[in-house]
C-alpha cells in the first residue's frame, strides 16, 4: 500500500510542480558553475603485496569533479589507501553526465579486461534524467552482470546516493523532488544487492557537512572524497580478506 501511495504522490507532485521544476532545472543548469574533471592519471600501479585490479566506474563524482587533481578525488586516494597492503593496478572509467545506461555503453565500448574489484558511482544523473525505478533497477542489474561476465569482477562495491536533498545548489522544491527520487532509487539499489554475495552497498550517509562540498554546491570537495575513498578501501580490504 505504501508503494502505491508513494507512486501516486510522485505522480501528483510531477503534475502539480512540473512547470516549476522544469524552470528551476533550467535555472540551475545556467547557474551552477561547470567544473572541469580533474587533471592527473586515470590508471596506474601502486603498492606492494598481493595484486588487486580495481576498476572505478561512473559519473562526474567518480571522475573527481570538484577537486583539481585525481590525487584528491576518489580513484587516486582509493588506490593509495589499498597500496598499504596490496599491489594495486587501477583504472578510472568515468565521465561527467554519465547515467547507468551510458555506463553500460561505455563498458561495452572499451572491450574486455580483467579486474578483481569494481567500484561504481551512478544514479544522480539517472534521477535528473527522469529514469523510472524499474528501468533503473534493470540497468543496474545488467551493469553488475556485465562486470562479472565480461570483466571477471568478483567483488563489486556500489556507492549509494549522496544526500541530494541537502545539495546547496538546488532550490526548493526542486531539491525536495530530486532528493525524494534519489532516496527511492537508493533504497531500491540497497535492497536489490542484498541477495548478491559478491556485491557490497556502500552508504554515503557520512556526506553530511555541506560546507565540505565543492564550490558548485553539487559535487564533493576533497575531504568528502577522502572519506569516500577510505570507506571503499575498508570494504574492499574486508571482502578480500574474507575471500
Amino acid at each position: 500500500m505504501s508503494g502505491k501511495y508513494n507512486g501516486m504522490l510522485h505522480l501528483l507532485a510531477t503534475i502539480v510542480l512540473g512547470p516549476l521544476l522544469m524552470v528551476q532545472g533550467l535555472w540551475v543548469r545556467k547557474r551552477i558553475p561547470k567544473l572541469p574533471e580533474p587533471e592527473g592519471s586515470r590508471s596506474g600501479m601502486v603498492g606492494r603485496g598481493t595484486k588487486v585490479r580495481i576498476l572505478v566506474l561512473g559519473d562526474s563524482a567518480a571522475a573527481g569533479v570538484g577537486v583539481a587533481h585525481q590525487d584528491q578525488a576518489l580513484a587516486g586516494p582509493l588506490a593509495a589507501a589499498l597500496s598499504v597492503n596490496y599491489s594495486v593496478e587501477w583504472r578510472l572509467e568515468a565521465v561527467s553526465g554519465t547515467t547507468t545506461s551510458a555506463a553500460l555503453e561505455r563498458l561495452v565500448g572499451i572491450g574486455c579486461g580483467e579486474y578483481d574489484v569494481a567500484v561504481t558511482s551512478l544514479g544522480v544523473n539517472d534521477v535528473v534524467a527522469g529514469v523510472g525505478r524499474d528501468r533503473w533497477r534493470e540497468q543496474q542489474r545488467l551493469l553488475r552482470a556485465l562486470l562479472r561476465e565480461r570483466f571477471g569482477v568478483s567483488r563489486i562495491v556500489v556507492s549509494g546516493f549522496p544526500p541530494v536533498a541537502a545539495f546547496p545548489a538546488l532550490p526548493q522544491p526542486l531539491r525536495w523532488y530530486l532528493g525524494r527520487r534519489s532516496r527511492e532509487l537508493d533504497a531500491d539499489l540497497e535492497r536489490d544487492v542484498r541477495g548478491e554475495a559478491d556485491v557490497t552497498y556502500l552508504s554515503l550517509d557520512f556526506v553530511s557537512d555541506m560546507s565540505l562540498m565543492a564550490v558548485d554546491g553539487f559535487h564533493p570537495g576533497p575531504e568528502i572524497y577522502r572519506s569516500w575513498a577510505d570507506a571503499a578501501a575498508r570494504v574492499i580490504d574486508q571482502t578480500l580478506k574474507g575471500a
